[in-house]
This record gives structure tokens, C-alpha cells and sequence, in this order.
């Protein structure tokens, strides 16, 4: 399990790489897309809070999407997306919180048109 996690780590990088490639074919893009922003996102599907089923998208539905988005992607261009993930990694050890920025923007708005509906 934990080496299912450790490849799932190198794996979401490399999913976000593939987005890129144009030898992506466009469905893998739309569920890479959606597995990127779900594995960013700082909401999940189950509150963490909720007793056991809080820690269920972390265990099952995140990995399942990046099993689906790598089936859909080709195998060569998952293995070119796997080695530049891994140098970039490399070469920037300070971390990948700027990916979170579109997702915390998308955050932002939903929130304050709900504030605005409400007020």
C-alpha cells in the first residue's frame, strides 16, 4: 500500500505533464483535467471529518481516477511525462503549491457568489 502511494505521488505530476503533450488524446485530457483539480482541490467529495468515509476519496476515488486517466494516456507518453515530472521534481525541491492557485482562485469565486446570493 505504501508503494501504491508513493506511485501515485509521481504519478499526479506526470498526469498534469501529459495535459501538455499533444499525442494526449483528448479524453485522457478532460479526465486529467478533472483528476488534477480533484487531487489540488482543498474540498473533497467526503469531508475528512466524517468518520472513516472522510478518508474513503483518499484511499479509493483519487486512485482510481489516475488509473483511469493513465489507461486512457498513451504508455510512451506517460514514460516521457514520468521522466520530466521526476527532474522537475529534481530540480525544484521547494514544492508545487503554485499549482493550487487556478484551484483556490475557482474556490474564491463559488464562494464569494455564494455570499452574494445569500446577502
Amino acid at each position: 500500500m505504501k508503494e501504491r502511494a508513493k506511485q501515485l505521488k509521481r504519478d499526479i505530476p506526470a498526469v498534469f505533464m501529459a495535459l501538455k503533450d499533444r499525442d494526449t488524446p483528448i479524453l485522457a485530457k478532460v479526465l486529467a483535467w478533472f483528476t488534477v483539480a480533484y487531487a489540488l482541490s482543498p474540498i473533497d467529495l467526503i469531508p475528512d471529518v466524517v468518520p472513516v468515509l472522510g478518508y474513503l476519496d483518499d484511499l479509493l476515488i483519487l486512485p482510481a481516477l489516475v488509473t483511469i486517466t493513465l489507461k486512457l494516456i498513451p504508455k510512451d507518453v506517460m514514460e516521457r511525462c514520468r521522466v520530466r515530472a521526476e527532474a522537475l521534481e529534481k530540480d525544484d525541491e521547494t514544492g508545487k503549491w503554485y499549482y493550487s492557485i487556478p484551484i483556490l482562485l475557482v474556490w474564491v469565486l463559488l464562494v464569494y457568489v455564494i455570499v452574494k446570493a445569500l446577502c
